[in-house]
C-alpha cells in the first residue's frame, strides 16, 4: 500500500481526471479497500478540497466546482508546447500514454481560462506503429531508474537482453531500407562476418552471421552489465542508454527496452566526454547509415548528379562532392537488391564502385525490370462476366 501523501497525490489527480468515480473503481485503482478511500477522500475535504458524494447503490465522489489551485503561469508558446508534449508521449514509447492523459488534465484545470481554451483547440492523436513492428514499450519506473542514475552519476548495474529477444533483424520488412538501424550495442560482439549475397536469390537479406552476445548469464539469455551511465537518448522512437561500459573499457549504446535494472547503484564516478563532444552526434553516428556500419549490406557508388540533389533526399549515408555533377554515395540496407533500389531512385547513371554484391543486385533487378517491362498486359475484366 502506498504511503499516505503519496496515495493522497494520486486519489486527487484521479479526481481531477474525469467528473464522477464510483468508489469500488477508485479502491481498485489504487490497490486499497473502500474504506480506506472514504477515509482519504476526508482527508483531502479537510485541506479545503471540496469532494461531492454522489448517490446512489454504487455510490461514488466527485471533485466539485471550486477546486483548482491558482493559475499556473505559461505563456502561449508554453501551453503550446506543453499540449503537444503530454498529447504525444503515448507514441514515445515510454509507456506513459494514460499518466501524460491525466497530467494535462490537472495541469489544464490551474491554467487561466485563456490558456485552457488555447490548448482544448490543439488536438492531437498520436499514432503509434502498428503490428507486426510496433516500437518496444519502456517502463517508466525504468526510465526513472536510469535517470536518477545519470543525475547522480552512480555506476548502474543491469542484466541486459539480446536483441533476439525483443524483434530480430531477419523478421524486419526488407522494404524499409531506411529505417534507423535499432540493434545496438554494436560494439560488444566480434567483428561481424556477412554472408555472401546468392547472385540466385535475393529475398532474405544478408544479415550478421555472428550475433552472440557477450558473457550470457547461466540461463543463456542475458548478459550483466556494469556502466557508466551518461545520458538518456531517444532515436527514431527508440530509447537509448549512452554509458562507459567498465568491462569493455568503451563507450557502449543500450536499447532501454532491453535493460533490467539491478540495485542498489554502485559508487559514483567522475563524468567522461562522448567522443566528438556532443551525444546527438555520437548516437547518430551509430546509428544512421553513415556512421558505424550498422547495416548487414553497404555499398559504393558514383552518381552523375551534384552532391546537394542527393544529399536533399537522403535520411543517412556519406556522400562526397567529386565535381558539379558527380558525387559518391556510401550508403547502407538490410539487402543488396533494397540498397541497389534506394540507388535506382535517384534517376541518374550509376557507377557501382563495390562490392560485388552490390552490382550482382543490380544485374537481377535489371532482369526483372526488363521481363515486367516485356511482360504482356492482362486483358481487362468486363464487368458482368
Amino acid at each position: 500500500m502506498p504511503k499516505t501523501s503519496a496515495r493522497l497525490l494520486a486519489l486527487l489527480s484521479l479526481l481531477q481526471a474525469r467528473r464522477d468515480w464510483p468508489g469500488a473503481v477508485l479502491a481498485e485503482r489504487l490497490d486499497v479497500s473502500p474504506r480506506t478511500v472514504r477515509r482519504d477522500v476526508d482527508r483531502l475535504r479537510e485541506l479545503g478540497y471540496p469532494i461531492v458524494a454522489a448517490k446512489g447503490p454504487d455510490g461514488g465522489y466527485r471533485l466539485d466546482a471550486g477546486a483548482d489551485l491558482p493559475p499556473l503561469l505559461f505563456d502561449d508558446e508554453q501551453a503550446v508546447a506543453l499540449a503537444v508534449a503530454l498529447q504525444t508521449a503515448a507514441a514515445s514509447g515510454a509507456g506513459i500514454g494514460e499518466a501524460a492523459a491525466r497530467a494535462l488534465t490537472t495541469v489544464r484545470q490551474v491554467m487561466p481560462a485563456r490558456l485552457r481554451h488555447r490548448i482544448d483547440t490543439l488536438q492531437i492523436t498520436a499514432v503509434e506503429r502498428p503490428a507486426p513492428h510496433p516500437l518496444p514499450q519502456v517502463g517508466s519506473d525504468v526510465l526513472a531508474a536510469l535517470g536518477a542514475a545519470v543525475r547522480a552519476r552512480e555506476v548502474l548495474r543491469f542484466d541486459y537482453a539480446p536483441a533476439s529477444l525483443i524483434i530480430s533483424p531477419a523478421s524486419r520488412p526488407p522494404t524499409d531500407d531506411h529505417a534507423p538501424a535499432s540493434p545496438t550495442d554494436d560494439n560488444i560482439r566480434p567483428p561481424r562476418r556477412y554472408a555472401p549475397a546468392s547472385p540466385t536469390d535475393d529475398r532474405a537479406p544478408a544479415c550478421p552471421t555472428d550475433d552472440v552476445p557477450a558473457s550470457p548469464t547461466d540461463d543463456g539469455m542475458r548478459s550483466p552489465r556494469r556502466v557508466e551511465p551518461h545520458h538518456l537518448v531517444t532515436w527514431g522512437g527508440r530509447w537509448y542508454l549512452v554509458a562507459w561500459d567498465l568491462d569493455r573499457d568503451d563507450w557502449r549504446t543500450f536499447r532501454v527496452d532491453r535493460i533490467s535494472p539491478r540495485t542498489p547503484n554502485g559508487p559514483r564516478f567522475a563524468p567522461r566526454e562522448v567522443p566528438g563532444g556532443e551525444v546527438a552526434a555520437f548516437v547518430a553516428g551509430r546509428f544512421r547509415g553513415g556512421g558505424s556500419g550498422d547495416w548487414p549490406c553497404r555499398g559504393e557508388v558514383v552518381l552523375r548528379l551534384p552532391a546537394a540533389t542527393v544529399s536533399r533526399y537522403l535520411r543517412d549515408g556519406v556522400v562526397e562532392e567529386l565535381g558539379t555533377d558527380r558525387c559518391r554515395l556510401v550508403l547502407g540496407s538490410w539487402s543488396w537488391a533494397g540498397l541497389a533500389a534506394s540507388v535506382g531512385r535517384f534517376d541518374a547513371d550509376i557507377e557501382v564502385v563495390g562490392p560485388p554484391e552490390l552490382k550482382d543486385a543490380f544485374a537481377q533487378l535489371a532482369r526483372r525490370f526488363a521481363q515486367a517491362a516485356t511482360a504482356p498486359l492482362p486483358p481487362p475484366s468486363r464487368e458482368g462476366a
